[in-house]
Formats: structure tokens, sequence, C-alpha cells
């Protein structure tokens, strides 16, 4: 496993690739807010729902990871 910063790669797909899971998860809970659908993510191994409000930002989008995993 590469503990690097995905920033740091040498492939310009894979420095970008991080950029457009954000805004795909952005725009999922945009979507999810707009008509009340809940998204379920997993923590730790633990499941959750979560029912975002329009006001609210999804956390993980807010601290990114930094490392290939």
């Amino acid at each position: 496993m590469n503990q690097q910063p995905i920033e740091t790669a040498r492939d310009p797909d894979l420095r970008l690739s991080l950029q457009a899971l954000q805004r795909a998860a952005q725009r999922a809970w945009e979507l999810a807010a707009q008509t009340g659908t809940a998204i379920v993510v997993s923590h730790g191994g633990v499941i959750e729902h979560i029912r975002p409000s329009p006001q609210a930002k999804a956390s993980w989008l807010q601290d990114p990871p930094g490392a290939v995993g």
C-alpha cells in the first residue's frame, strides 16, 4: 500500500481522481438534500444512514484524506 499523498502521484489522472471523487460526493449530497433521500456510508465498518440538509456540508468533503489507500 502506498502511503504517499495522492497529490504527489506521477500519473496526472491519479492526481485528479481525488478531486473528481469529491465533486461526485458533493453532487450526491446536494441531490440527497433536495430529494430527502438518505446517504448510506460506512465509518470503521459501521453502516450509517445520513439525511443531509441543504445548508450542511458533508464532513468528509471538508476533511479529505491525503494518502493513497
